[in-house]
C-alpha cells in the first residue's frame, strides 16, 4: 500500500531529519550507541488509566504555525520544572519535541525530561531511521512518535521491529484514511512483537499548517480497532478535550496551550478531569 503524498513541510522536515541522522552516525557508531542504550535501566511502561482517558502533555519550545518565539529556556532546570508540573497535573505521558530547526528542540531536552520523572516520556520528531529509535532509548525515553507518511511499508515494519527490540512504545501518527489503513495493516505485527501501540490522528492540514478539528470526528471510527487512539493538534481547553473524548479518543496530545499556560499543572488537571468526566458520562449512558 502506497503512502499519501508528502507535503512540502513534511518533505523539508524529513530531509533535515535524514541529515541529522547522517551527522549523528558520524559522531557515534550505531553499535556503540546501541550498547549504551541497552546498558541503561529499562524505561517505564506505558500504563493507561482505567477511566478510559489520558493526557499526553508536550514540551515544545516553538512551533512553525504559532511563530518562532521560544516558550521555554534552554536550561535543565526549566525542562525539569515543566516536566514536574505536567506530572503534578496528572499527565500520563510527557512528550518532548526534539526537532531543532523548526521547533527548537533537542535530544538533551528529551534526556532531561526522562531523567527527572518515572512517567513515560515520548520522543516527538520526524523519525526516518531506526537509528533515531536507538537515540530515543539512549536518552531514557519510553516511546517515540512515528509519522507513517514518512515511511514506506517496508520502512514502517523495520521501525516497529526496532521499537520491539528496544522495548519502546510507538505512537503511529495518521493524517488521513490511507494512513490509518496502513497502520491497520501492521497492528498484527506490533502485537506479535509485544509492542505497545497508540494511533494518533492529527487534525492539522500540513499544506497550510492550520487545524480543522472536524478531521478528528471524521477519522474517529476509521482504522484499527482495539488500539488506543490519540487526538492531536489544536486542543486548547476543556471543551476541546470533551469533544475528543466524546468522539472516542482515549488520549489527547496537548502542547501549545500548555506551553502558554501560566499554571500548566492546573491546566493539565482541568483537561484530564474534562476528558475523564466525558468518558464516564459516555459509559454510564450506554
Amino acid at each position: 500500500m502506497e503512502a499519501s503524498p508528502v507535503s512540502d513541510f513534511l518533505a523539508v522536515m524529513a530531509h533535515s531529519s535524514r541529515a541529522r541522522v547522517i551527522d549523528a552516525k558520524r559522531r557515534e557508531r550505531e553499535g556503540a550507541l546501541l550498547t549504551r542504550a541497552r546498558q541503561d535501566p529499562a524505561p517505564p511502561r506505558l500504563k493507561l488509566h482505567d477511566s478510559g482517558f489520558d493526557l499526553i502533555a508536550e514540551i515544545k519550545r516553538r512551533s512553525p504555525s504559532g511563530g518562532r518565539r521560544e516558550r521555554v529556556r534552554h536550561t535543565r532546570a526549566d525542562v525539569e520544572k515543566r516536566t514536574s508540573a505536567y506530572v503534578e497535573g496528572g499527565a500520563t505521558v510527557i512528550s518532548v519535541l526534539t526537532e531543532p530547526t523548526a521547533f527548537g528542540g533537542s535530544l538533551q531536552d528529551l534526556a532531561r525530561a526522562a531523567g527527572c520523572t518515572s512517567v513515560p516520556v515520548l520522543r516527538k520528531d520526524f523519525i526516518v531511521d531506526p537509528f533515531q529509535l536507538i537515540e530515543t532509548r539512549a536518552a531514557g525515553a519510553a516511546g517515540a512518535l512515528v509519522i507513517v507518511r514518512l515511511l514506506t511499508d517496508e520502512g514502517l515494519e523495520e521501525m516497529l521491529q526496532a521499537a520491539g527490540e528496544l522495548g519502546l512504545f510507538v505512537l503511529l501518527e495518521a493524517f488521513d484514511r490511507r494512513d490509518l489503513d496502513r497502520i491497520g495493516a501492521v497492528v498484527g505485527l506490533a502485537s506479535s512483537r509485544g509492542i505497545q501501540l497508540l494511533v494518533g490522528v492529527n487534525a492539522r492540514d500540513l499544506s497550510t499548517l492550520t487545524v480543522g478539528r472536524t478531521r478528528l470526528r471524521l477519522f474517529a471510527e476509521h482504522g484499527p480497532t482495539r488500539v488506543p487512539r490519540v487526538a492531536e493538534s489544536g486542543l486548547r481547553n476543556e471543551n476541546d478535550i470533551r469533544e475528543a473524548a466524546k468522539a472516542g479518543y482515549c488520549l489527547a496530545l496537548v502542547g501549545t496551550a500548555l506551553m502558554e499556560a501560566a499554571r500548566p499543572a492546573a491546566l493539565v488537571r482541568r483537561l484530564v478531569d474534562a476528558g475523564r468526566g466525558e468518558t464516564r458520562k459516555r459509559c454510564t449512558s450506554v
